[in-house]
């Protein structure tokens, strides 16, 4: 995925990532049908083997829309890497993560291997704390 002609296919794909990210529908052609995806957690790691679980895992673990602020993307010999923060609200507080997903791009511009690194999901307590604690030189 490295000529100019493939860039097109790597926008895509990152678009159609952030829009599943948001709404919990992945728009047609975001993931291969043998995606296979690695989850890793502060506690815990996942796997997925198929497009259909990754969809399916995703709304067990996070199925709350909310907004996605891109920090940065990377484009690599075969994907992308994309940096972000999630923010969204559940049970009456307002919630955030940092991710960070490493994906494999083919030729038909969908997602054929995703690793997603995750902080885990930060209740309001946590995010007070977090300010108090810690002064950030960058949002």
């Amino acid at each position: 995925m490295t000529s100019v002609a493939e860039r097109a296919e790597v926008d895509v794909a990152v678009a159609r990532l952030v829009e599943w990210l948001e709404t919990g529908v992945p728009p047609e052609g975001t993931f291969a049908a043998d995606c296979f995806t690695d989850v890793s957690m502060p506690h815990w790691r996942l796997q997925y083997g198929s497009g259909a679980a990754t969809i399916a895992g995703r709304r067990e673990l996070h199925p709350f829309p909310g907004a996605v602020r891109v920090e940065r993307v990377s484009r690599t010999a075969g994907g992308f890497v994309i940096a972000f923060e999630e923010r969204w609200r559940h049970e009456g507080q307002n919630w955030y993560c940092r991710e960070q997903i490493a994906a494999e791009v083919n030729t038909a511009g969908e997602i054929s291997e995703a690793r997603v690194y995750c902080t885990g999901d930060w209740d309001e307590a946590v995010q007070t704390e977090h300010a108090r604690e810690v002064g950030l030189l960058r949002p």
